[in-house]
C-alpha cells in the first residue's frame, strides 16, 4: 500500500519580524509549519545566525576565535571582521561589562561602545545588556535612543524592566523589544501580554524564551519551545507567535566540557574542537526545537550551522 503524505496545515503563522535597515536586512518568522517542516510547506523564512561579541574583547573568546580576529585592535575592527564572518546574517554585541558585580563600566562609556560597533557594520545589530535588572533599565534605554533609525533588536526585556526597556525601545525609538523569560511557556506569554499592553506592536516583539546547553537539562528547552510553536500554530495563540531568538554561544562556552583545558582533561580531545561541538550541538537543538534565530560565538560554529540551515530549509 503506497504511502500517501498528508500536508499538515495550520492557519496561523508566526509574525514577521525585519531587523535592520537598507539591502542587509534580516526577517525573522513569517512560517505557518513546525521547524524544517518543507514537507508541509515550503519555508517562507529560514532561520537565521548572529555572531556573539562583546565590549570587554577578545580575553574571553576561544582560541580558535581569537585566531579569527588576529590584528582586530578596536571594537570597530571586532564588529567587522564578525560581520564579514562565513554564514554570519547579523551581529549581536553583549555588553556585559556594565554589570555591577564585574567591571561595572558607566553607562557613557558602553554606549560609546555601541554608536563604535554601529558606526563600524552596516549589517543588522542585537545588543544585549550586562544581566543586571536595575542597570539593564537604564543601559537599554540609552542604547535605543543611540541607534535611533537602525531597526536593532533590544536585548533583554524582562518582566522586572519592561516598562523602561519596552517603553524606550518599543514606543520612544522604534526599535524591536527582545523580550527574555526563563524556560517556561506561561512566563514567555504573560510577558507578551504585558508588553503590548504599553502599546506596543506585537509585530515588533521577539522571544528570548531561554535555553541551555545541550545535556544539561535541555528537556526543559525543548518542551518549552515545542509548547510555544504548537500553542502559535495550533491554536492560534498571537501572544507566541513571536520569533524566537536564541543566545546559544552563552550558554555553550560555559559548561567543563567546552571549558575544561587539555592538560587536566586529555581524553576529552581539544578544548577548541569540544566547544565548537557543544555550540553546533545546541544551535542545532534549539533550530529545530524552535528557534528562529541563534547567536552563536566561533567561526567554524557560525559556518556548519548556517550549513545545516541551508540543507534543511
Amino acid at each position: 500500500m503506497p504511502f500517501n503524505q498528508k500536508p499538515q496545515k495550520f492557519n496561523a503563522k508566526i509574525n514577521t519580524v525585519t531587523i535592520g535597515t537598507g539591502d542587509k536586512t534580516v526577517t525573522l518568522g513569517g512560517n505557518s509549519t513546525f521547524p524544517f517542516y518543507t514537507f508541509d510547506a515550503p519555508t517562507v523564512n529560514t532561520p537565521k545566525v548572529g555572531v556573539e561579541i562583546s565590549d570587554l574583547g577578545l580575553e574571553a573568546l576561544p582560541e580558535g576565535a581569537k585566531a579569527y580576529y588576529e590584528g582586530c585592535t578596536t571594537m570597530a575592527d571586532i564588529a567587522k571582521k564578525a560581520a564579514a564572518m562565513e554564514g554570519a546574517d547579523f551581529v549581536a554585541l553583549v555588553l556585559e561589562g556594565g554589570d555591577p558585580n564585574g567591571e561595572d563600566k558607566p553607562v557613557e562609556d558602553l554606549i560609546a561602545v555601541v554608536k563604535e560597533v554601529a558606526d563600524a557594520v552596516d549589517c543588522p545589530l542585537v545588543v544585549e545588556g550586562c544581566k543586571n535588572v536595575e542597570k539593564d533599565s537604564t543601559l537599554l534605554a540609552k542604547v535605543a535612543e543611540a541607534l535611533q533609525g537602525r531597526n536593532v533588536v533590544v536585548m533583554s526585556e524582562k518582566e522586572e524592566n519592561y516598562k523602561a526597556v519596552g517603553a524606550a525601545a518599543g514606543l520612544a525609538y522604534n526599535q524591536i523589544v527582545g523580550a527574555e523569560s526563563a524556560v517556561d511557556i506561561n512566563l514567555a506569554k504573560q510577558l507578551n501580554v504585558v508588553t503590548t499592553q504599553l502599546g506596543i506592536n506585537a509585530q515588533n516583539i521577539v522571544m528570548n524564551v531561554g535555553t541551555a546547553c545541550a545535556g544539561y537539562g535541555y528537556e526543559y528547552v525543548v518542551s518549552t519551545m515545542d509548547r510555544i510553536k504548537g500553542a502559535a500554530l495550533g491554536q492560534n495563540d498571537n501572544m507566541l507567535q513571536m520569533p524566537i531568538i536564541t543566545p546559544v554561544a552563552s550558554e555553550t562556552w560555559g559548561v567543563k566540557e567546552a571549558s575544561a583545558s587539555e592538560a587536566d582533561m586529555p581524553e576529552w580531545g581539544p578544548q577548541d574542537e569540544r566547544g565548537i561541538d557543544m555550540e553546533v550541538m545546541t544551535a542545532a537543538a534549539d533550530l529545530a526545537s524552535g528557534s528562529d534565530a541563534v547567536i552563536l560565538r566561533h567561526p567554524q560554529s557560525v559556518a556548519a550551522v548556517s550549513k545545516m540551515i541551508k540543507a534543511l530549509a
